[in-house]
């Protein structure tokens, strides 16, 4: 039994979709709760819905509860938030960094503490994060900021938590097809340009599909990735050459 933040969409919806084909079950969140059951009812009578903010210091423990209270039980997170506003340092304000912070960084961090005293032997803590861990993406300096810090502290984690048995992983998407990516290609003078110009430097010379992504991170949280912790996988088509 999994909770999947930020899953009535994106990254987030294609994790918790892939889990249940896999015969999970799960409790999905957003912030709006007519969303957050939505996606929960296209996901059918393994999935819950619950309207969270994850920047709400009282979120991870109604998770929790959720958890238990419907399935009895907690196997694992997944921790997803929606990505902070696109922008160059000089455009954003304080304002919007202490948000993003919130909810990105000290909301993810939240989530996890909580999960790892909840969680015995065999559980596991994901984070998905981006590419911008290892290089920063144009435009979004507020996620380059943060996302490098959170995958720092995934890793931290997962020394303390390993010798409980509990595995923290980390994935890294980069150009999947999402409706978050789509408007970030929108946002310049010509978007099927910079898409293309995106897709040459893929080695698969394609955006990801959703679901690649998803399968990805159900393999990750599942028992079959028993021994992988302190990763961070990119899920990337290649863009990435390295470790």
């Amino acid at each position: 039994m999994y909770v999947v933040t930020g899953a009535t969409r994106g990254l987030g919806n294609a994790a918790a979709r892939a889990l249940v084909a896999d015969g999970a079950r799960v409790v999905v969140t957003g912030r709006d709760g007519e969303r957050a059951a939505q996606a929960a009812a296209a996901l059918g009578p393994d999935a819950v819905g619950l309207a969270v903010d994850n920047a709400d210091p009282r979120a991870p423990q109604r998770l929790v509860a959720a958890a238990r209270e419907r399935f009895g039980r907690l196997d694992g997170i997944l921790i997803s938030v929606g990505g902070p506003p696109a922008g160059f340092a000089a455009d954003t304000t304080d304002e919007q960094w202490e948000a993003a912070f919130a909810s990105v960084f000290l909301g993810a961090v939240r989530l996890a503490r909580t999960a790892a005293a909840e969680l015995g032997e065999g559980g596991v803590i994901g984070f998905v994060l981006s590419g911008s861990v290892h290089e920063p993406i144009p435009g979004l300096t507020i996620s380059n900021g943060l996302r490098p810090g959170l995958a720092g502290f995934a890793k931290s984690l997962s020394d303390e938590l390993g010798p409980r048995g509990i595995r923290v992983v980390g994935l890294l998407p980069a150009r999947i097809d999402t409706d978050r990516v789509r408007e970030l290609d929108a946002l310049s003078a010509d978007p099927e340009a910079t898409r293309t110009a995106n897709e040459s430097r893929i080695p698969l010379r394609r955006y990801g599909r959703p679901e690649e992504f998803g399968r990805a991170a159900a393999f990750l949280l599942s028992p079959a990735a028993s021994y992988l912790t302190g990763v961070m996988l990119p899920v990337d088509g290649g863009m990435r050459h390295g470790f």
